[in-house]
């Protein structure tokens, strides 16, 4: 009998019974995971001796589940999917990966991931492309790639990843599954390679918003090693998720949602945007308060823009560290600067390498008031603005991106103009630190799309009260990918 394609809460039952052990839901995992690994290519790194755990009453005691390789994990492989790393082994762990340690979680395997989180594609894995389990000839998205097409896979029924602009929240709606992003600093970031810290959120890839809220109330806490980390003891997400909490009151964004603001839209994109709009009546039939709220299109247009000069200045920065002499492969030459050279120029991934230029040239002191100084001017209006819908509305919801997984062939890191603000903005949730949640809203052509719900900082209990109304309404709890085939 299989037992990886069911929820946290089952599994613990039948531990609980006895009707089956953890060492057997972890030889299972392991099996799956070399079956993706065949298929999707979801892994760096295969943890082959890891052994069930005892069997308490946590609900996650015994159970398997995935590692993003941007978490560093004690005594083994951590590689951010670089070249730079691709020895490393920390002698520390995550405190996120520590806290799930304590309620007795089995890590399985380490997640694929494009290089550093820096990559909406999975395609720039130092092992290579990670496959869409619905369909492989398209992306999962990125960067959690491997987290997704694991979770999807039926590996386990979570897995964990970070989220930067987009990268826990889009590869779930391009897999059919649930991406949860807490509010900034509800999880401590200590111990997940830094990207770019003001943006940086870690969070967790599920195949149903009950599990996100049970895995996410063990991760949590605060952490004397990561000072923007806060103290969310009250909060109890899964406890919250069937109280009444007496606010139903949610918006769109009528320049992401309404049709006639794309012109040239695709039939994919029509057939999104309308099942977006059956999907708000769900929301309805259940109580709910939907309106249409503007923004000014000018700022919702600069959030790419933004998004690219914050992330690339404190990605340089952050990540100034790789020089290949502490830590890394060493690099060639007859000097320390010739070495360092030489290690960053073979380590890195051409995309990577872009990122770089890009940082360093707007944090140069002529070029940072025009560029980086203005990005953070902008940062700030675009959140001062979702700030004020958060007075009068619980949530924001939007669909996720123009359609459903794009074909990997072909592919590019060129928005297109005409959709680009339906593509890119999932970055206001990492603007603001907002807890933030996609969940699947359906199928077009047979491969799964999403739906994002956005809730105000520190109202996390509430953003995923709504999600799991709304997941109760639909038909995509608990589901596993199945292979599309196209002619």
């Amino acid at each position: 009998m299989a037992y990886m394609d069911k929820g946290i809460l089952e599994l613990h039952k039948l531990l609980k019974k006895g009707e089956v052990t953890s060492d057997e839901l972890v030889r299972e995992s392991l099996e799956k995971s070399h079956e993706v690994q065949a298929s999707c290519n979801a892994f760096v790194t295969i943890l082959d001796e890891a052994k069930g755990k005892e069997v308490t009453d946590d609900y996650l005691s015994g159970i398997p589940y995935g590692i993003k390789d941007n978490y560093s994990t004690k005594g083994i492989l951590s590689t951010g999917s670089s070249n730079t790393l691709k020895d490393y082994v920390p002698f520390f762990s995550a405190t996120a990966v520590e806290n799930l340690a304590r309620h007795g979680a089995v890590p399985v395997n380490k997640t694929a991931l494009d290089e550093f989180g820096m990559g909406g594609t999975g395609t720039t894995c130092h092992t290579g492309v990670v496959t869409n389990p619905w369909d492989h000839t398209r992306m999962c998205a990125g960067s959690s790639s491997g987290s997704a097409a694991a979770v999807a896979s039926g590996v386990y029924p979570y897995a964990l990843g970070s989220d930067t602009g987009d990268s826990i929240r889009k590869p779930a709606a391009y897999c059919g599954i649930v991406g949860y992003k807490p509010t900034y600093g509800m999880i401590s970031r200590y111990g997940l390679f830094a990207f770019a810290s003001s943006l940086d959120h870690c969070g967790v890839l599920t195949r149903s918003v009950e599990d996100a809220a049970i895995v996410v109330d063990a991760m949590k806490g605060i952490d004397p090693k990561d000072m923007t980390s806060w103290d969310s003891s009250q909060v109890h997400l899964y406890d919250s998720l069937d109280k009444d909490l007496g606010r139903k009151k949610i918006c769109t964004i009528k320049e992401i949602c309404s049709l006639e603001n794309y012109p040239n839209a695709s039939a994919e994109l029509k057939e999104h945007l309308e099942n977006f709009q059956k999907t708000l009546n769900h929301l309805k039939d259940l109580g709910y308060t939907v309106d249409e709220v503007s923004i000014d299109e000018q700022l919702l247009k600069a959030v790419p823009s933004v998004y690219v000069v914050l992330s690339c200045a404190e990605a340089t920065s952050n990540l100034s560290n790789l020089t290949g002499i502490v830590f890394g492969p060493r690099g060639e030459g007859d000097n320390y600067v010739d070495m360092i050279k030489d290690h960053r120029t073979k380590g890195f991934s051409s995309l990577i390498k872009r990122r770089f230029v890009i940082g360093s040239y707007v944090l140069q002191k002529e070029n940072q008031e025009r560029y980086f100084r203005n990005a953070q001017r902008v940062r700030r209006l675009i959140v001062d603005r979702y700030k004020e819908i958060f007075k009068d509305y619980d949530a924001v919801i939007l669909p996720v991106g123009s359609g459903p997984a794009k074909k990997l062939e072909g592919s590019t890191d060129i928005l297109d103009e005409n959709t680009q603000i339906l593509e890119e903005h999932l970055q206001i949730g990492n603007f603001g630190g907002f807890p933030s949640i996609t969940i699947p809203d359906g199928f077009i052509g047979g491969l799964p799309v999403g739906i994002n719900i956005t809730g105000n900082c520190y109202n996390d209990e509430l953003t995923l009260h709504i999600a799991h109304d709304l997941e109760s309404q639909m038909n995509y709890k608990d589901q596993i990918a199945k292979e599309v085939h196209h002619d």
